[in-house]
């Protein structure tokens, strides 16, 4: 699984204690985030060459978009170039909000990236519960996140004017449309009001890949403790200690990746250059 930085360890997490038998290679793009920002086609190219790196240099059975921005700019693209099933955050995030909605009104927050690309406008306009939306673009969240930053005042403040128009709409149900967003749980809740449900995408997603992996009949029921591998195209040490507090957990070691010059070409260049200390590769290899 991929995402752009921190955020997608929240499906990791999800998906080891949902499926604790299963091996999990994770890339945070950390020297390239924060995807929001970037033109959807941008985060498509690299979305394909992350994920096709997934696949010719680890061998995956499947490959989770662990990132709502990726996932609306790249899904449709990366299901039809990978010979493995891709499961993005989006679907199983609607799933989740149309059984969880009470009055049927229902916002979504996440990056300028993911709200503008309609994705999820899309994927709930053909939900059977209809539901009335309201979307908000969150500009700065994921960098509070990415920065350990989940409850200064900075960030309270940041969200009251963010969230105003969800919290305006009256909806009584929330859709985190950015892995980052669970971290700032506490202080979302603060501003929408205790009595929102909050919705995460990522216990969905991870109930969808374990369904995915027994109906391919590739899933591990036993055979021991499954191990999580984690990669960082940026600062590897900082992506280790932040990633250990927010995943809730050791990581490990944490893998160097260095992305070559051409990588918004993923067809010329579709895997990085390992990294120096990288153990058991050479540089022929990338």
């Amino acid at each position: 699984m991929f995402d752009s930085g921190f955020g997608g360890l929240t499906v990791a997490k999800a998906l080891a204690d949902l499926a604790p038998h299963e091996d999990l290679v994770y890339v945070g793009d950390t020297g390239r985030y924060p995807y929001g920002p970037r033109p959807l086609s941008e985060v498509r190219a690299f979305s394909v060459q992350i994920a096709r790196w997934l696949v010719d240099e680890h061998d995956v059975k499947l490959v989770v978009v662990a990132c709502n921005t990726a996932s609306a700019a790249a899904l449709d693209t990366l299901r039809a170039l990978l010979p493995v099933p891709v499961v993005g955050v989006i679907e199983p995030g609607v799933r989740a909000v149309a059984k969880a909605t009470r009055n049927r009104k229902v916002g979504v927050i996440g990056t300028v990236g993911t709200i503008s690309s309609g994705a999820y406008q899309r994927a709930m306009s053909l939900s059977t519960v209809p539901i009335e939306l309201t979307c908000a673009a969150c500009p700065g969240f994921v960098e509070f996140v990415e920065r350990g930053e989940t409850r200064s005042d900075q960030v309270a403040v940041l969200a009251e004017r963010l969230l105003a128009p969800v919290r305006d709409a009256g909806v009584d149900t929330l859709l985190f449309g950015c892995t980052h967003y669970p971290f700032l749980a506490r202080t979302i809740a603060d501003v929408v009001g205790r009595d929102v449900v909050l919705v995460s995408s990522a216990d969905e997603t991870a109930f969808e890949v374990r369904a995915i992996l027994a109906e391919e009949g590739v899933g591990r029921a036993a055979g021991g403790e499954g191990a999580l591998r984690a990669f960082s195209s940026g600062d590897v040490e900082w992506f280790r200690t932040v990633g250990n507090r927010l995943f809730g957990g050791d990581l490990g070691e944490v893998g160097a990746l260095f992305w070559p010059e051409a990588a918004t070409q993923p067809e010329a260049a579709p895997w990085p250059v390992p990294g120096p200390d990288e153990p058991g590769r050479d540089a022929a290899s990338g």
